[in-house]
C-alpha cells in the first residue's frame, strides 16, 4: 500500500529567473459550470492542471455531459446529453465552488440539488445570499439536511439586493440569471477579475451582461446560449503566491503571463516593505534590494488586499523588520496556519481577527501540517525562508489551487520536493 505524502522545504535559497504563471483558479472553478448553460459544446483553454478543476471535469461527466478533458490545457464539454440535477455529496465534498452547480443547473433546467461543498476549513461560508438571490429571481431555495436545493418553473429578471459583498453569490445569481426571463439587477456586486471574466465567458455564449467590475450588475435574460471557445485569465493569487516568495528568499524573478493592474494591492505593499517591484505588460519583477520592513495589512473585498494573499503575506512578515498587524475581514479561520509556523520561531500573537507579527531574524525548519489550500502556500513561504528542513504534511490543500508548484519553484533555485512515507 503507498503511503501519504510530504512536502520538503530547504531553505536558504534565493529564487531566481523566470517563471509563467497558470490558468486562473477561481476563474476555472465559475466557467466550467457555467458550459452547463450552453446550449452546443464549449471548450474552456487555459485551464490549470489542479485538483478543483478535475473534480468539476467528473461532476459534468456525473450529470451526463460528455467531458474531454486534457488536463494543464483545456476542457471541451459537450452538454446536450447532461440529464442529471443533482451532484452527488462525494463529489461535492471535493470543492468549495461545487455550490457554482447550483446556479448553473437552476438556469439550466429549474432544478438543482447540491449537497453543502467541502474545500478549506477557513471560517464560516454562509449560504444566505446565495438563496436570497435564486429567491429575487423566482426561485424557491433552501438548505436541509446539509442539502442545497433551488426549484423554479420560471426564473423571471429582478432585483438582487445582497447584504455584504459575496463572490460566491454575485457568481451564482449571474449563473441562474443569464437565461431567466426578463432582466436582473444585481446591487453590491463583487468586482474581482474573475467575475469579469466570467462575465465575458457568458457573453462570448450570446449572454447580455454589463457591468461585471463594477458593484452592479445588469443581466438581460436570453433563450439560448451558442457554443464558445475561450481562455480563462491568469490565476491572480498564483502571480501574487510568486511574487511573495521571492520577497522572501531576497530574490529576484519575473512572472510572465500575468496581469500586473490585478496585482496592485500586493504590489503596494511590497513596495511598502522595500521590495522593488516593476510592472510590464503582461509580466512583474520582484527584485529585493534590501532589508525588508514591517508593515499592516488589512483583506477586504477586491480592489483592497486580497483574502487569499493574506496567508503567505503573513508568513513573509514573520522576519520582516519591525512589528507587523494583520487584520483579516473575510473569514474568521485563517490565522490557523500561524500556529504552525509558530514552531519554526516566529513571534506572533492572534487576538480575534488580528494578528500581532513581531518580525525575527530567521525561521527554523520543522515538520508542519497544511491545514487549507492558502495554508499550504504560506507554509512553502516560510520552508523558503528557514535554516534547514521543513516538512509539510497534508500536500494535497496545495494540490487544489497551485498547479504543479514544486516545479515551478525548482525552475527558480527552491529546493522543494515530495515524497512518500508509510
Amino acid at each position: 500500500m503507498a503511503g501519504k505524502e510530504r512536502m520538503l522545504v530547504t531553505g536558504g535559497h534565493a529564487l531566481e529567473g523566470q517563471v509563467r504563471v497558470s490558468g486562473g483558479k477561481n476563474t476555472a472553478v465559475a466557467v466550467i459550470p457555467a458550459t452547463l448553460l450552453s446550449d452546443e459544446p464549449c471548450t474552456v483553454e487555459n485551464l490549470p492542471d489542479i485538483d478543483d478543476v478535475h473534480a468539476l471535469a467528473d461532476i459534468l461527466t456525473e450529470l451526463g455531459a460528455k467531458v474531454e478533458y486534457e488536463p494543464g490545457k483545456s476542457m471541451r464539454v459537450d452538454p446536450r446529453p447532461a440529464e442529471g440535477n443533482r451532484v452527488s455529496y462525494r463529489n461535492a465534498q471535493r470543492l468549495r465552488a461545487s455550490y457554482y452547480l447550483l446556479g448553473a443547473l437552476l438556469g439550466r433546467c429549474g432544478k438543482a440539488y447540491v449537497p453543502t461543498p467541502g474545500g478549506c476549513e477557513i471560517g464560516s461560508r454562509p449560504v444566505d445570499q446565495h438563496l436570497k438571490g435564486f429567491q429575487s429571481i423566482g426561485a424557491e431555495a433552501g438548505e436541509i439536511g446539509g442539502l442545497l436545493t433551488a426549484e423554479s418553473d420560471c426564473l423571471t429578471g429582478g432585483d438582487v439586493f445582497f447584504d455584504m459583498v459575496t463572490v460566491g453569490a454575485t457568481v451564482n445569481v449571474m449563473l441562474a440569471a443569464v437565461k431567466a426571463k426578463g432582466n436582473t439587477v444585481i446591487y453590491n456586486a463583487a468586482k474581482e477579475p474573475h467575475i469579469v471574466d466570467l462575465a465575458n465567458f457568458l457573453n462570448s455564449m450570446g449572454a447580455r451582461i454589463k457591468g461585471a467590475g463594477t458593484d452592479i450588475i445588469r443581466i438581460r435574460g436570453v433563450q439560448r446560449l451558442h457554443g464558445t471557445t475561450y481562455a480563462v485569465i491568469p490565476d491572480q493569487i498564483e502571480t501574487g503566491t510568486l511574487m511573495i516568495a521571492a520577497a522572501a528568499t531576497g530574490g529576484d524573478i519575473i512572472v510572465n503571463g500575468c496581469i500586473p493592474t490585478h496585482m496592485d494591492a500586493l504590489s503596494a505593499k511590497l513596495l511598502e516593505m522595500g521590495v522593488k517591484v516593476t510592472d510590464y505588460d503582461d509580466a512583474i519583477r520582484v527584485h529585493v534590494v534590501g532589508p525588508r520592513r514591517a508593515i499592516n495589512v488589512k483583506t477586504q473585498v477586491y480592489p483592497g488586499f486580497p483574502t487569499d494573499l493574506q496567508q503567505p503575506m503573513s508568513a513573509l512578515l514573520t522576519t520582516a523588520r519591525g512589528t507587523s498587524i494583520v487584520t483579516e475581514t473575510i473569514f474568521e479561520s485563517r490565522f490557523r496556519h500561524l500556529d504552525e509556523i509558530r514552531r519554526m520561531g516566529a513571534r506572533v500573537r492572534v487576538v480575534e481577527r488580528t494578528a500581532i507579527i513581531e518580525g525575527v531574524q530567521e525561521l527554523y525548519g520543522a515538520p508542519m501540517t497544511a491545514t487549507d489550500l492558502r495554508a499550504g502556500a504560506a507554509l512553502i513561504i516560510a520552508g523558503l525562508m528557514a535554516r534547514g528542513v521543513t516538512e509539510i504534511y497534508e500536500p494535497e490543500f496545495i494540490d487544489r489551487g497551485y498547479e504543479h508548484i514544486e516545479d515551478k519553484l525548482r525552475s527558480l533555485g527552491a529546493v522543494i520536493s515530495r515524497e512518500e512515507f508509510c
